[in-house]
């Protein structure tokens, strides 16, 4: 283990893995308190075009797709008021249109496309310092509004009537909860790929909600168990040569039968 954390690549997964570990643990909560599952899944995939984009045109794929996954999370959540249209309906609107706008640009690109693979799949042991210092600047700005605005956004989950009379402007709480789902997500992907960075939202609070019995408590067992999901991982990952990303999600698996298992015992 010491010999592995020696290494420059593990030494930035690890910082990238607890940071996003984190911020997706926390965001998590507000996503499955607001069943939002489909909103990060749905961003994920759309975010295709961002990074289909970024590689067209020379330009950095992740900044591409943050940039992208912002304007998508607020368009889904002015569509939802605007509409009247099922949040899940919208969603998908999105969410299949953005996948799609991706595959045509990825057309126009020749060639085989290593990074793209990175993205679709995650690939933590491959990033670079100057994607770790933009994970970590939208991480903390990220978790700054939350600490500063937890409260807002918890009344407005419970009841938006009572949050809009008690002077909570809800359409802008609501759509910056979105956005910022929409680029925890995005960040979460160098992590996990496109395909699995959802479960980093729900798989910890889902574990954490078997043994919370506050809101405090909830938040506190979803970071420790997003970053043992994490943790464990990259160690076994790196240990036997298998896919980072399906490692963490098995791991993140594991850690809820086993919760499960002793909470009914």
């Amino acid at each position: 283990m010491t010999q592995l954390l020696a290494l420059p690549f593990v030494q930035r997964a690890l910082i990238a893995g607890v940071l996003l570990g984190a911020l997706l643990a926390v965001l998590g909560i507000f996503v499955v308190l607001k069943r939002m599952a489909f909103l990060s899944d749905g961003i994920a995939h759309a975010s295709l075009a961002g990074v289909a984009a970024g590689l067209l045109a020379n330009l950095n794929p992740l900044l591409m797709a943050l940039g992208l996954s912002a304007v998508l999370g607020a368009l889904i959540a002015w569509l939802e008021r605007k509409a009247k249209i099922a949040s899940d309906a919208v969603i998908g609107l999105v969410f299949t249109s953005g996948m799609a706008l991706g595959v045509v640009l990825l057309a126009f690109k020749q060639g085989y496309q290593p990074e793209l693979v990175t993205f679709l799949f995650g690939n933590i042991l491959a990033i670079q310092w100057s994607e770790l210092y933009v994970m970590a600047a939208f991480g903390l700005a990220i978790l700054v509004f939350l600490a500063a605005s937890y409260k807002k956004i918890s009344l407005m989950l419970i009841n938006q009537d009572l949050a809009h009379v008690s002077g909570v402007n809800v359409a802008a709480y609501q759509t910056a909860l979105y956005v910022m789902v929409a680029l925890a997500t995005v960040l979460g992907i160098k992590l996990l790929g496109i395909v699995l960075v959802s479960a980093l939202l729900i798989m910890p609070v889902t574990t954490a909600k078997l043994v919370s019995k506050s809101f405090r408590q909830l938040a506190v067992y979803s970071v420790i168990f997003a970053e043992l999901m994490v943790l464990a991982g990259l160690y076994f990952s790196v240990l036997f040569n298998l896919p980072t990303g399906a490692t963490m999600v098995l791991a993140g698996m594991a850690f809820f039968i086993l919760t499960f298992a002793v909470q009914k015992n």
